[in-house]
């Protein structure tokens, strides 16, 4: 008969288990068997099926299911983005950018910002995306990691939350190419949260930009 139950009658019925109610069954079985106790057959069967349930059930640790990380969200030609905020040093306003000659065209030039000079880098040159062309809103945020830092350019910046990692899946059949190898995963609701580690450790911008750091 419980073979043809709905499903979600066995869940209900799952859901309802008095946990720590076997655990002190289970206790007090253990201190009447001390004292001289034998169970009947059919306690015994009882005994059984409660240490089964507890042995079944095997709870997930804590930090592991609510494991979570802080990332910035941007726009970058109509798809959302993000990068983990350990990587970000600021965000600021692009403005009065000097183009380079001799450069890859994902090196959109330099800003002075404070008097530090921060190369800016196109992500949809380097991802190779459709491009919008610029805006008053454009934004760059400041990756950095140890020495290494440059600024990349977001259509806008939607705002900082915190994502479950266990949201973050590996990959998603549409990214292909160069994306998918800066790629950290991508949400239900399609945010690509991208590698900003790999980004900063890669040898084809950081051979590019370290000159002009």
């Amino acid at each position: 008969m419980s073979a043809n139950r709905p499903a979600s009658e066995n869940r209900k019925k799952t859901a309802a288990i008095d946990w720590r109610g076997i655990e002190r069954r289970l206790e007090a079985v253990r201190i009447a068997i001390e004292d001289g106790w034998a169970p009947s057959p059919e306690q015994a069967r009882q005994i059984l099926k409660a240490r089964a349930l507890a042995l079944a059930e095997e709870p997930v640790p804590a930090e592991a299911a609510d494991e979570r990380i802080e990332i910035v969200e941007f726009m970058l030609a109509h798809e959302r983005y993000a990068v983990e905020s350990r990587y970000v040093r600021e965000v600021f306003p692009l403005e009065n950018l000097t183009p380079l000659p001799c450069l890859p065209r994902f090196v959109l030039g330099i800003v002075n910002l404070r008097g530090e000079i921060q190369v800016v880098i196109d992500l949809k040159m380097f991802f190779d995306l459709p491009g919008t062309g610029l805006t008053d809103l454009d934004k760059v945020i400041v990756l950095h990691s140890g020495n290494m830092f440059f600024g990349i350019l977001a259509d806008a910046i939607v705002g900082v939350r915190h994502v479950a990692l266990a949201d973050i899946q590996p990959s998603l059949p549409t990214l292909m190419g160069i994306r998918e190898d800066y790629l950290q995963g991508v949400t239900a609701d399609r945010l690509v949260v991208l590698d900003a580690g790999k980004l900063l450790a890669d040898e084809g911008i950081a051979g590019k930009i370290l000159p002009i750091a």
